[in-house]
């Protein structure tokens, strides 16, 4: 057989899928043996990526086969010890006991935690109907953990919490990278490439705001070490520069934004010397980025959880987001820029004086219909009698990934109902009521709705690759099951179902559609549950194995409605619903990335939802915060606790080969396998303590053993850890380790920003001594 003719054989066996352990999810192929992804390599056919992958990616077999992926359901017998059972029986009980709890004490006793894991968003679109059907608003996320303050300083700036702006550093000739670590956090479009050009590219500046000396910081022209917790004096500081030395740009701000002259005000009275002094940045090179910045023909931020976990976080991702605005670095070419979602990933809360819901105990309000993860021990563990009763768990792992991991295993002690729904068997999973074992990612259709590519957006639907392990099912068939069992909606739909199949055939006569309005107007108490009916009917009617792509109809409608002329461009023509079904046959039918839409720069401003399109840069609350920082700089912190916690962590860093905790066992990695903290030569020797041995790191509600590392990148009096470590797994003798610290054993939920509740995760005060002690 020929060489070529090998080639070709080779090339038919590769399979079209996508990675989801960022949010870019570049485009892969990859071949099949059995059940494992035996070669990984980019797309290069994939237009969003164009064969982009980074080294995690490579890795991702170790997602689909491990030793605690879940097979069968399981349900905690009377000594407290998880046992198989069958679908239906669990099914149904946990129905009524749901029912029961919901009858008792109303659905604000329901929480539910998750709704689509990291690239698992097309199971999530499906969660809506069970919380319907509990009655709970209550919906905890990562995102909530993370990025909630951000979000929340967006709907002040630009109107609503769900108006989302990204960076734009591949135009870029400025670019500063905040509390982030794109070398190994990735996040961006085909990042190490994009961090080489900027390397190379004399007329090109990258700027690293870190307090360590990161891979990206040592690729930068400039690195600003600035000292932990320390970012909004840093950041406080360059707008001041800016503004005392007149180099705002008066154009965009008169044409562009209201509430100017306010913050001007409040900068003029910064005292730049002083905040510089106290962020540990020097001010000449401060003064050097600023200017830089604010005089260069295109700039750009790209911030991240550095900033958004640490002290000021809401502060920060308001400074953050004045540096790009008042120098008029918006809604421009290699600026900062507003980005259409394809599916709403999130929304926009109501104040709770105009209706928007409120926890029962804490009394915490949402933010983009979120509450934070930070809260709901507290919604749980406590006797009042609008407390947190039972909890529903998607996709995520919030004892080892929340603050506190000890209040989260207190919570599960105190719920009447706890049911997980995941892959694997987590550390969350082997706490639950009930586990309900999902299909992997790469054994059903998934997506994930991080549509963030400029100016054409991609959407990859991806298809199965393999086949379920055990008595799996995707995540939309678990709703629909528990929704029925609930009582909510029938088991089948008869008449929709063969109306679906003959739309299929006839999509012009718009007959699915019309008969699914006729059937809710019927049954108005159907259309919370309109998720799970379009699985239950159109998606009958799709192929083989494609069901869970039914809510795609729905979001296709809405998307090519609301942005025709842009879907036009990225080459779905048509008009009306014949364009949205267009765009929904083009996303079923590729095995790619499709192109949704291509915006132009001025389609921009027409995200706004503002009133009058323009940028509200005046907040109150944050105008308020930043007259306390010059507080922060003269208060002598009187108590002993910085003498008994005298070292900064900086929890969940990000490295070559930690991810978030889709990966269970430690084999994946090829380094730092036990996810050593990083630690300054000089405290090692202060400490008595060498590198490479084991120590104890405490914080005021726990500890956890560590591996030390010396390490020059951090600063003296700073240590490191990174996330995705604390995971449990059976070895090869079939005992039960754990991976690596798990960090949260150290983090508390009452260190937070005070208005999202986000954790403080980057500046936990803690001590270090011998392992012996």
């Amino acid at each position: 057989m020929s060489a070529v003719r090998k080639a070709e054989i080779n090339n038919q066996d590769w399979k079209s899928t996508a990675c989801m352990l960022c949010s870019i999810g570049c485009a892969i192929e990859v071949q099949v043996e059995g059940q494992h992804l035996k070669k990984i390599r980019g797309d290069k056919g994939a237009a969003s990526s164009e064969g982009y992958i980074c080294q995690k990616a490579a890795r991702l077999d170790h997602y689909q086969n491990h030793g605690e992926r879940l097979t069968k359901p399981l349900r905690k017998n009377a000594k407290g010890e998880l046992e198989e059972v069958e679908w239906d029986i669990a099914i149904n009980e946990i129905a009524a006991k749901m029912v029961r709890i919901r009858e008792a004490h109303g659905g604000h006793s329901f929480a539910y935690y998750g709704g689509g894991g990291q690239g698992n968003h097309l199971g999530g679109t499906y969660s809506s109907a069970l919380n319907a059907a509990m009655g709970t608003p209550y919906i905890y996320t990562a995102l909530a953990q993370e990025k909630t303050g951000d979000f929340w300083v967006n709907g002040k700036l630009f109107g609503r919490q769900n108006c989302f702006a990204v960076e734009g550093m591949e135009h870029a000739d400025y670019a500063i990278v905040l509390g982030a670590n794109p070398w190994d956090a990735h996040g961006i479009p085909k990042t190490r490439d994009l961090l080489k050009a900027y390397k190379k590219d004399p007329n090109r500046t990258m700027v690293v705001i870190d307090p360590r000396r990161t891979e990206s910081a040592k690729m930068a022209d400039i690195h600003l070490a600035v000292k932990p917790g320390k970012d909004a004096f840093l950041l406080s500081a360059m707008i001041a520069i800016i503004l005392q030395e007149g180099l705002e740009d008066h154009s965009f701000i008169e044409t562009h934004t209201n509430g100017f002259d306010a913050v001007k005000k409040r900068f003029l009275e910064v005292p730049i010397a002083q905040y510089a002094e106290e962020s540990g940045v020097d001010l000449e090179t401060i003064r050097k980025v600023s200017i830089g910045f604010a005089t260069a023909k295109t700039a750009t931020v790209r911030a991240d959880l550095g900033i958004q976990q640490s002290l000021h976080s809401t502060l920060n991702s308001y400074l953050e987001k004045l540096l790009f605005l008042v120098t008029g670095n918006f809604n421009k070419s290699g600026g900062n820029h507003l980005i259409a979602q394809f599916a709403p990933i999130i929304g926009h809360s109501k104040e709770p004086e105009e209706g928007g819901p409120v926890t029962r105990v804490t009394g915490m309000k949402g933010i983009s219909k979120l509450f934070p993860p930070n809260i709901l021990p507290l919604e749980i563990n406590t006797d009042h009698p609008e407390r947190i009763r039972a909890l529903v768990v998607d996709s995520a792992n919030p004892v080892l990934s929340g603050a506190d991991s000890s209040a989260y295993r207190q919570a599960f002690e105190n719920l009447e109902l706890s049911v997980v729904i995941d892959v694997a068997l987590t550390e969350t999973a082997r706490l639950a009521d009930y586990v309900l074992p999902a299909s992997s990612q790469f054994e059903k259709t998934e997506c994930t709705f991080f549509t963030f590519g400029f100016p054409t957006s991609y959407f990859h639907l991806r298809k199965p690759v393999v086949q379920p392990q055990g008595d799996t099912l995707p995540e939309p068939e678990i709703y629909r099951r528990l929704v029925v069992a609930m009582g909510a909606i029938p088991d089948r739909f008869p008449k929709l179902e063969k109306i679906a199949k003959l739309d299929r055939t006839f999509p012009s006569g718009r007959l699915f559609p019309l008969a699914l309005a006729a059937a809710v107007k019927a049954n108005p108490s159907w259309m919370p549950y309109l998720p799970v009916i379009l699985y239950a009917t159109l998606g009958k009617a799709l192929p083989k194995e494609m069901a869970s792509a039914a809510t795609l109809w729905g979001v296709c409608q809405f998307y090519a409605a609301k942005f025709s002329k842009q879907v036009a461009k990225a080459g779905t023509k048509g008009k009306g619903y014949a364009q949205g079904n267009a765009l929904f046959e083009r996303v079923l039918s590729s095995d790619r990335p499709v192109g949704l839409a291509t915006f132009d720069y001025a389609d921009t401003w027409a995200l706004m939802k503002t009133a009058d399109k323009k940028v509200e840069l005046y907040i109150e609350e944050m105008s308020d915060e930043l007259a306390r920082l010059a507080d922060e700089v003269t208060a002598v912190d009187e108590s002993d606790r910085k003498q008994a916690f005298p070292f900064t962590l900086m929890a969940g860093e990000r490295r070559s080969y930690n991810a978030n905790q889709i990966f269970r066992t430690p084999d994946w990695r090829k380094t730092d396998k036990e996810g050593a903290m990083r630690i300054h030569p000089d405290d090692i020797a202060q400490l008595g303590l060498k590198d490479g041995e084991k120590a104890v790191c405490r914080s005021q509600v726990g500890q956890v053993d560590v591996l030390l590392m010396a390490d020059d990148s951090v600063q003296p009096g700073m240590v490191t850890l990174p996330h995705g470590y604390g995971m449990l797994y059976s070895n090869e003798e079939g005992a039960l380790v754990q991976n690596g610290p798990s960090v949260n054993e150290l983090t508390s939920a009452n260190h937070c920003d005070p208005i999202a509740k986000t954790p403080y995760h980057k500046h936990v005060p803690v001590m270090i001594e011998p392992l012996s002690n």
